[in-house]
């Protein structure tokens, strides 16, 4: 598995919301859609990544303050029906990508 292709799929998915499915968690949607708007900005430029959040180099989470709140993202990586574990995260042909956004308190 190529680590490089792994994280640009998931930049890929984090900055422009293409290549896999985007959730949003009760607490989230309930911020308001303006507020949701200003929070998909946030983290399509978060770059706050580091060993704490980020082991294995792969920009697949992040923890971040936003206007008061306490944010996560998270990106899981599913086989093509969406039932186990991806067989190949760098493979897009083989995987399915979801980002999850929640508030740290949803966890």
């Amino acid at each position: 598995m190529s680590v490089e292709q792994i994280r640009a799929l998931n930049d890929q998915l984090r900055k422009t919301l293409t290549g896999g499915k985007a959730f949003m968690t009760p607490g989230i949607a309930a911020l308001g859609p303006e507020t949701v708007q200003r929070l998909v900005t946030a983290i399509a430029t978060f770059d706050d990544f580091c060993m704490a959040n980020d082991p294995h180099s792969e920009h697949d989470f992040g923890m971040f303050e936003f206007e008061g709140s306490s944010i996560i993202f998270k990106i899981e990586y599913f086989d093509a029906n969406f039932e186990f574990g991806s067989p190949d995260p760098a493979d897009p042909a083989v995987t399915r990508r979801v980002i999850t956004l929640m508030l740290a308190e949803e966890y």
